[in-house]
C-alpha cells in the first residue's frame, strides 16, 4: 500500500530482497527506489519497533538506512500485522517543512493498524494466485505428458488371427513408469513386451519413454529375447538417472507353432494356464541399467491352443489392502484359473483389486497383458476401436467388422450384419454426435458362444425414441417424416436391436447369431412347423 501526508510515501512488501518504492503524490513528489536484503539489521529493528520512528534512530551499520537517507527519509513506519513485519511507509519531508506532529504520528498509527492486516491480506492473495497459475501450468505440463505417454502404448491391440490379446494399464499418477508393447518382427512372430521402472510419476515416465525407444530400435536389428535385453542394458546404463533401473519381460511368439523364447530382467514372472494347471515362466536376469555387462538367459517354452497367459507388474501383486495385506500372487494365480477369456481374465482383474484394494489409494501402476491362444482363423474373444465422427467412416469401420467376424459368419448374413453396422455408425456419427470430428464413435466386436454382438456408442444426448413403422405410402403423402428408415432397416436385419447408456455414452448393440447357432435355430423352427402342420 502506498499513500502520501504531505510528503512522498513509500512501502516495501516482504520480499526476497526488500523493496522501498514510492507512491504518487502531489507536484513535489518523486520516486524512491530501494532494494532491502533480507539480513539487514533494519528488518530487525522494525519487526520490534512500537510506531513510526525518526531515521535518525535506526540502525546506522544497515545499508538500507544509508540508502534511505540519501532519499531524504524522515520517517519510517513499520507495517507489522501478527507479529510479523509485511512492508514499510516511509516519508520524506513534509511539504510545509514543519516537522512531523504528535497528531501526524498517532493518525500514522491508526493508519498502519488498519493497512498492515489489507497489505498481508493482498499479499497472501497474490501468492495464492500465483500458486493457482503454478498448479495450473503444471497440471497443463502433465496432460501433455499424459498424451505424450499414451502415444507409446499400442493405440489398439493388433488382430493376430487365433492370438487373442486384452490389455490394461492405470498409472498411479497422471503419467506412470510402466508399459507394454506388441512389436511385429519381419519374420513374422510378435514379440510381447512388459516393464516397469522404478518410481512412479514424470522421471519414470521419461526413462520409460527412453526405454521404449531403444527396444522398439534393438527389436529391428536382433530377435533373440535375452540379446534384445542384453544390448537394452548396455545402451540404458549411461543416461539412466542413480538409484532407478527398469524391470523387463521379453517373448517372442511363433504365431503358427506357439514356441516362444522369453528372457527376463528381473520382472514379474507370467502365468500359463495349461488345463486345469496354472504354471509360471521362470526366467532370471538383472533389472535394466544396473550393471553393465549383464547376460540374459533364454528359455523356450509352446503355448498350445486354449492355453491363457498373463503379463503382468507389481502394481497388482504389490497392492494393499485397508489392513495392510498384499493382493499377492496367489490371487493373481487363482484369477488366471477361473479366467474363461483375455477379456475376461482382465475385467476380472481390475474388478478384484479393486473390490480388493476399497478405500486404498492405488500405491503403483498397473500392467495387464493377456494373450490367449485358439485356433488359427478363429475369432478374437473381443475387438474394441474408435473412429472420428467423419462422414464416409462407416463403410470403414463396416469393412474392418466384416474381416474380424468372418470366421464366423458368411454370405447372407455377414452382408447383412455389414449393412446394419454402416447404417448405426452412420447414425452415430450424423446424430450422436452431430457431425462433429473432434467425438469419437466405439465399436466393440465380441463373439459369445452362438452369436456376435456389435456395440456402437456415441456421445448422444440418450436413448432414442423408437421411430415409428414407415410407410412408403404415409412418406410419400407428407403425414410420416422421410427419415426412419435407417433403425427400421437395421431391427429387419440382425436377430436383436438393443439400446442402453454405458457411463456418458449411448450405445446400440446389435445382436447377429452365428452360422451354425442360425442353422440350429432354422432347424428347430421347421420342426415346430412340421408338428404343428401335423
Amino acid at each position: 500500500m502506498t499513500g502520501t501526508l504531505e510528503s512522498p510515501v513509500a512501502t516495501s512488501q516482504r520480499k526476497p530482497r526488500r523493496h522501498v518504492e514510492q507512491a504518487a503524490a502531489p507536484s513535489s513528489a518523486r520516486r524512491i527506489d530501494i532494494d532491502i536484503d533480507p539480513a539487514d539489521p533494519l528488518l530487525i529493528y522494525l519487526r520490534s519497533a512500537t510506531g513510526p520512528v525518526e531515521i535518525g534512530a535506526l540502525p546506522s551499520s544497515s545499508p538500507a538506512v544509508a540508502r534511505l537517507i540519501a532519499q531524504d527519509v524522515q520517517l519510517v513506519v513499520p507495517l507489522v500485522t501478527s507479529g510479523e513485519l509485511v512492508g514499510i511507509l516511509a516519508l520524506g519531508p513534509r511539504l510545509s517543512e514543519r516537522t512531523y506532529s504528535r497528531n501526524d504520528r498517532r493518525l500514522l498509527e491508526s493508519l498502519v493498524r488498519y493497512a498492515a492486516p489489507a497489505l498481508r491480506l493482498g499479499q497472501l492473495m497474490r501468492a495464492q494466485e500465483r500458486q493457482a497459475r503454478e498448479r495450473e501450468r503444471i497440471e497443463q505440463e502433465l496432460h501433455v505428458a499424459q498424451l505424450i505417454q499414451q502415444q507409446f502404448l499400442p493405440a489398439e491391440l493388433p488382430e493376430l488371427g487365433g492370438w487373442h490379446l486384452a490389455a490394461f494399464y492405470r498409472p498411479a499418477r497422471t503419467v506412470g513408469g510402466d508399459f507394454y508393447d506388441l512389436i511385429e518382427l519381419a519374420d513374422g512372430r510378435i514379440m510381447v513386451v512388459t516393464g516397469d521402472v522404478t518410481d512412479k510419476g514424470v522421471p519414470a515416465a521419461l526413462v520409460m519413454a527412453s526405454t521404449h525407444a531403444l527396444l522398439r530400435s534393438t527389436a529391428a536389428v536382433v530377435t533373440s529375447p535375452g540379446e534384445v535385453l542384453r544390448r537394452v542394458n548396455e545402451l540404458l546404463i549411461p543416461q539412466i538417472p542413480a538409484h532407478m533401473f527398469v524391470t523387463c519381460l521379453v517373448l517372442v511368439i511363433d504365431l503358427d507353432s506357439g514356441r516362444t523364447q522369453f528372457a527376463n530382467a528381473g520382472h514379474n514372472l507370467p502365468y500359463v494356464r495349461r488345463g486345469d494347471r496354472v504354471d509360471q515362466l521362470h526366467a532370471r536376469g538383472m533389472p535394466l541399467g544396473l550393471m553393465p555387462g549383464s547376460q540374459y538367459d533364454e528359455h523356450e517354452t509352446v503355448i498350445d491352443p486354449g492355453e491363457i497367459v498373463l503379463l503382468y507388474s507389481d502394481g497388482i501383486t504389490e497392492q494393499h489392502d485397508a489392513n495392510r495385506e498384499m493382493f499377492g500372487f496367489g490371487r493373481t494365480a487363482e484369477l488366471v484359473a477361473r479366467a474363461r477369456s483375455g477379456q475376461d481374465l482382465i475385467d476380472d482383474a481390475v474388478q478384484s483389486l479393486t473390490t480388493f484394494s476399497a478405500d486404498v489409494e492405488q500405491e503403483d501402476d498397473i500392467t495387464l497383458v493377456a494373450l490367449v491362444r485358439g485356433r488359427r482363423g478363429t475369432a478374437p474373444d473381443a475387438v474394441t476401436f474408435t473412429v472420428p465422427s467423419v462422414s464416409g467412416t462407416e463403410r470403414d469401420v463396416m469393412e474392418r467388422v466384416a474381416r474380424i467376424a468372418s470366421p464366423v459368419l458368411g454370405g447372407a448374413r455377414l452382408d447383412a450384419l455389414k449393412t446394419a453396422v454402416s447404417e448405426t455408425v452412420m447414425n452415430a456419427i450424423e446424430h450422436g454426435n452431430r457431425g462433429d470430428a473432434g467425438l469419437d464413435v466405439t465399436v466393440s466386436v465380441r463373439f459369445g458362444s452362438d452369436a456376435v454382438t456389435v456395440d456402437v456408442g456415441d456421445l448422444g444426448r440418450g436413448l432414442r425414441q423408437d421411430a415409428e413403422v414407415p410407410d412408403l405410402d404415409l412418406k410419400l403423402a407428407g403425414l410420416q417424416t422421410p427419415r426412419g428408415w435407417g433403425l427400421f432397416l437395421v431391427r429387419e436385419l440382425v436377430d436383436r436391436v438393443e439400446e442402453f447408456r454405458d457411463g456418458d455414452r449411448h450405445v446400440v448393440r446389435l445382436t447377429m447369431r452365428t452360422d451354425e447357432a442360425d442353422a440350429a435355430h432354422s432347424t428347430a423352427a421347421e420342426r415346430r412347423d412340421d408338428e404343428s402342420a401335423s
